[in-house]
């Protein structure tokens, strides 16, 4: 009998049965520049016409082990609007438009009622962040998963007038840094949170703690990465002179915002803030000291625009407007031009 190709484990079939239900998804998020639909080769996008000198910015990232949190739940209809949000939410801190937006689906053996709902999530916060889903790669690739698997990358890319571009080279010494709320841990940190968890608290995902305020600690755990797209448009749109923007993702505060800071600079931090209840279960399931839980995590904070004192009130209007709850988050200051990367971060509070 001869071989087939699904025989060796790759179902054609199911591929062209997905890409037809990504479809309308993918339409869902269409925007003025699109020129074609899904099912070509490549996506074409027009560079919009009213953006001087235009910049194209672009991004990249993943999930990381949030995907086995999806896995082990399986619940997968939200771990596609993390991946949106993990890319164009770095996009967007140098005052650019999100443009579009490609996915990379990697499994062993697609399952289309899986992939579906990740793309549905995909779509969603395209939609939420103004860009387009203009295209994506599903690959079938037996072997290279364990069963019930898939891995996913993005990809964004977003568009600014160059005299526009923000980045950082004009912040100053007094400078305000103002703050925006993350939802949880959005998606870094969760080696460390499910290691300590799940295996040194032995917590099960549909158990639900007291500190999560009735929700289980699977749903705590998948609860997506914020958008922050909109907010920023509303800040720039304000006239508030924005000199930097950080997305806080991996490393925390203190391994992101001195990227956007010139050397001989950093921040001061002299308050608290509200955080997720989620940032207390983990430390206390893994004894975690607080400056571990700053270098792991957002602890609460996912995004910073930094803007002259005199211009915060206007910012936080803008933000405030834009359904956003802002907040003072420090001062930048001077710092000796030879401190390491992450102590320009000092914690006050």
């Amino acid at each position: 009998m001869p071989l087939t190709y699904k025989q060796a484990g790759v179902d054609i079939d199911a591929g062209d049965d997905l890409v037809e239900r990504i479809k309308p998804l993918a339409a869902s998020t269409r925007i003025a520049e699109v020129l074609g639909g899904v099912g070509g080769f490549a996506g074409l996008c027009l560079v919009p016409g009213d953006v001087d000198e235009p910049v194209l910015v672009s991004g990249t990232d993943g999930v990381g082990t949030k995907l086995k949190v999806a896995f082990a739940t399986g619940v997968h209809d939200t771990i596609g609007f993390d991946l949106v949000g993990m890319c164009v939410n770095d996009v967007v801190t140098c005052g650019a438009r999100p443009l579009f937006f490609l996915d990379y689906f990697g499994t062993g053996k697609l399952d289309v009622g899986v992939a579906e709902s990740v793309v549905r999530g995909i779509a969603a916060a395209c939609k939420e962040s103004g860009c387009a889903l203009l295209g994506g790669e599903t690959a079938e690739l037996p072997g290279m998963y364990a069963t019930g698997e898939y891995d996913l990358a993005g990809f964004a890319v977003g568009v600014v007038a160059r005299r526009k571009i923000v980045d950082g080279s004009r912040v100053a010494d007094g400078d305000v840094a103002i703050a925006l709320p993350s939802s949880g841990l959005h998606s870094n940190g969760y080696s460390l949170a499910r290691k300590a968890l799940l295996e040194e608290a032995a917590i099960a995902l549909d158990a639900r703690p007291a500190e999560l305020r009735g929700a289980s600690l699977g749903e705590a755990l998948l609860t997506p990465t914020r958008l922050y797209a909109r907010a920023v448009a509303a800040a720039i749109a304000s006239g508030a002179d924005i000199r930097a923007m950080s997305h806080v993702t991996g490393g925390g505060i203190p391994g992101n915002l001195p990227r956007v800071l010139p050397e001989g600079l950093g921040l001061r931090i002299e308050r608290a803030w509200p955080r997720a209840p989620i940032f207390d279960l983990v430390q206390r399931a893994g004894a975690i000291a607080e400056a571990e839980m700053r270098r792991a995590f957002n602890v609460g904070v996912g995004y910073v625009f930094v803007v002259p004192a005199a211009d915060a009130p206007k910012a936080e209007r803008a933000l405030r407007a834009a359904g956003e709850h802002p907040f003072e988050l420090g001062r930048v200051v001077a710092v000796p031009p030879d401190r390491p990367f992450e102590e320009r971060v000092e914690w006050r509070a």
